[in-house]
């Protein structure tokens, strides 16, 4: 499975929250393929989850699932929105 983190540039932000989910996926015992882009190059990827803040995960379109987050500092809102698709 991969996931792959979006935000606006692909830097700083995204990167935070790779590291969240990653922290959030070995709570819950999972393993992923987990990356972070930003918001361009995350259209022309394919990921089983695309996930990043709800104010550019809309403008993703149409593909695989996508979970946008209000607090990407937030582990636990990270695993409540993960758990149902892994």
């Amino acid at each position: 499975m991969k996931i792959l983190v979006v935000c606006g540039n692909g830097l700083g932000s995204s990167f935070i929250m790779e590291l969240n989910v990653k922290k959030a996926l070995a709570e819950l015992g999972k393993v992923a393929e987990v990356t972070h882009t930003d918001l361009a190059s995350a259209k022309a990827e394919k990921a089983d989850i695309y996930i990043g803040a709800e104010d550019i995960v809309h403008q993703l379109g149409e593909r695989g699932h996508i979970v946008s987050i209000v607090n990407m500092m937030s582990i636990s809102e990270i695993k409540l929105k993960l758990k149902s698709l892994l």
